[in-house]
Order: C-alpha cells, then structure tokens, then sequence
C-alpha cells in the first residue's frame, strides 16, 4: 500500500484493456480539463492492438493501478522497457555510465505516452493524494522486477510536483510551441512580426505551394487511400531518421477508426497525386503535430504542412497553442517560442543517483540558460 492505508491496493496489468475504458478515461481526461489524445485508452490501446508496443518491440505493458476500497483512483500508462528507444529524453549515456559500472540498465520502467514527446497528464488521478500514491507506487513496481529506474517523462506540474515529493530527480528539457495571443487570421499573426521574418514566411509559402493543392482533411473525409499514402509518408520519414518506422499500418487504421475526430490530416498533392502529408491530433485546447513524411522532396514544403497549416487551423478554431513535437530550432523562425519540459527519474542506486543528480542540475542550469538566450531570436517585433 503507497501510503500504508489499509484499504489502498498498487497492482499492474499487462494489458490496457484489462482497465476499463470508462474508468480510465475519466482519470486521463476529467472534466472539465481540456482533452489531451494522448492519455486516452483509444490511443493506448491502439498502440497494443497494432502491436507497435508489445513485449517483442522492447515495450512490456505494466499499467499501473491504485484502487482504494476496491474503487480505482489512479492509473498510469507503464511499460517495462529493454532499450532507450521511442522516448525522446535521452537517456542513453546513463545506460552507458551504469553498464560500464557492471550494472544492468535494462529493464527499466517507463510512465509515458509511447513515441509521444507530448507534455501531458501521467500520473492519471483526480487528486494529488493519489497521483502521490502512484509516483510511490512506480518505485515499488521497479523494485518488484528489479529494474534499474523509473522515468516519467513530459510530465505537466501537477505530476512533477507528487514526482518531486516521491523522492524523484527532475529533468529539464526544452521544445518550441507555437502560442495564439487572439489572433483572428494568419496576416494578423504575421502583422506582430518583424518585417524581415514577415515577408520571409510570405515567401516561404508562396514556394512551398507553387504547383500543388494542399488539404485540410478531418475525421472520415480522411479516406482509405489518404492513410495507404500517408503509411508511405511515415515509412520514408522513420526510415530516414531512426532506421524503421516505430508504428504499424494497423495503428492508423485503429486511431481512424476510433479517434476520428481527434485528427487532421494535412495533405500535399500534385496533379491529383499526393506527394506529402503531416498527421495532427486536436486536443482540447492545442493541436499536436506528430507524423510527417514526403516521396517528393520540395523546398519548404515541411515547414508548410507541419508549422504554417497548423498555425492557420489554431486560429480558425480557436485553439490556444501548436505543439509540433520534439527538437527542432528552426521552429523559433517560424514564430515558435522556447519553452520549458520536464520528466522525473527514481534512480534506487545511491552512488548512481548522486551522480545523476550533479548532472540534471548542471543540465538544468545550461539548458534554463539556452531557453532564455533563444527567445531573443523570435521573429517578434521587438520593443529596444
């Protein structure tokens, strides 16, 4: 028991749909917080089903459970993980450090999103007691199977705080977000540029569209034959990035067919063919770019598709934010700003954990230092 209440049970189950659909989502995404996708059953369990996580993949379902009195309070999306793939915080020169040391890094376990660099809820509770419990929790579940650590990552503060309360390191990283001060066109926001940066992205998609016909596609105006061509587009971009695509074709079609209003598809095409596309999730109050891919290589086309479409959607629907994923300094030129992302880690080892510890805080320094020395190279109009 996290707390040592009698009456609070920890256990884990090594498939999402062992939790009822129901009861999960209303601890991922309570009223009336704003829907994140990526805390919902229908994305995780898409995950499953395809089989893009599974044991065999290196990403051995664990999700946690609190109940208290036999009633579930808390959940949280766990995998048992033997590499350092898929997370987008980087973990590998630890992995390093500990095996060199005469360590095993792996197993290790990971609360998050799979392939997903989105901030968001991951301790799931309708209350900080219980997403204490959970983060206590966490660390019994590592123990239990003797992994190395545990790590929470793109944790929101609610989550960092009981994390940071169980005993866990916190870890600063760093991505760009497109924000929506009340714009009501996309001239509007090009209008608070400067000039120089206005009339470069003026020009950047005047190129990137000459010749072709860009889409806005949602829910079932995305058809068979847009995922058979976007399943291309992935393939190229995981090929060329990682080495192989993370995700399988059945995971498209599942979060098709079950999260349908959740997605926009923006597609490139040529003469009636497309040539290039880049897939979103709309949240409650942000859109998320995640996939991207082309088979014909055209200047500036991605920073169209993926930031200048998504900025035009934002402010046609109101939305309070573009979140276009991890990495990526050549967003701030595009009017993407710098801002701060965090994870927790429970490292049980104490002369692993010390070491860590000096590390994160020295990272923190240095990456704090870079978020603030960038903002001065937003396209903004500046006020000196």
């Amino acid at each position: 028991m996290p707390d040592g209440s009698d009456s609070l049970l920890a256990r884990t189950v090594s498939s999402i749909h062992d939790i009822d659909a129901g009861v999960w989502n209303a601890l991922a995404n309570p009223a009336p917080e704003k829907f994140n996708p990526f805390g919902a059953h229908e994305f995780l369990a898409a995950l499953e089903e395809s089989k893009s996580v599974s044991p065999e993949a290196g990403w051995a379902p664990m999700h946690l459970v609190i109940e208290d009195a036999g009633a579930i309070t808390g959940v949280a999306p766990l995998y048992a993980k033997g590499h350092s793939q898929g997370e987008y915080i980087f973990d590998h020169h630890w992995a390093d450090a500990y095996q060199r040391a005469g360590g095993a890094y792996y197993p290790k376990l990971l609360c998050a999103a799979p392939f997903t660099p989105v901030p968001g809820p991951r301790l799931l509770a309708n209350d900080e007691a219980s997403k204490f419990n959970l983060a206590l929790a966490l660390r019994q579940v590592a123990g239990s199977i003797n992994a190395s650590s545990a790590h929470i990552n793109f944790i929101e503060n609610a989550d960092r705080s009981a994390a940071e309360r169980a005993g866990y390191l916190t870890r600063m990283g760093e991505q760009f977000h497109w924000f929506n001060h009340g714009y009501d066109s996309f001239d509007d926001f090009l209008a608070v540029l400067s000039s120089r940066k206005r009339k470069a992205i003026r020009r950047e998609r005047r190129d990137a569209s000459a010749g072709l016909t860009i889409q806005r596609l949602q829910g079932n105006d995305i058809t068979e034959a847009h995922w058979d061509a976007f399943w291309l587009f992935y393939q190229d971009t995981g090929a060329r990035k990682w080495g192989y695509p993370y995700l399988t074709r059945t995971f498209f079609r599942l979060i098709a067919e079950r999260m349908s209003d959740a997605l926009l598809l923006i597609v490139a095409e040529r003469d009636g063919a497309p040539i290039a596309g880049a897939l979103n999730f709309i949240g409650g109050d942000a859109l998320y770019g995640r996939y991207w891919g082309c088979t014909v290589d055209v200047p500036f086309l991605h920073f169209e598709l993926c930031y200048h479409q998504a900025v035009d959607f934002a402010i046609e629907h109101k939305l309070a934010r573009v979140e276009a994923g991890a990495q990526g300094q050549h967003k701030i030129a595009r009017g993407y700003e710098p801002i701060a992302t965090w994870s927790a880690h429970w490292i049980p080892d104490e002369g692993f954990r010390t070491a860590i510890a000096r590390y994160l805080e020295a990272e923190r320094h240095e990456t704090g230092r870079e978020i603030e020395a960038l903002k001065y190279f937003t396209p903004f109009k500046k006020s000196f």
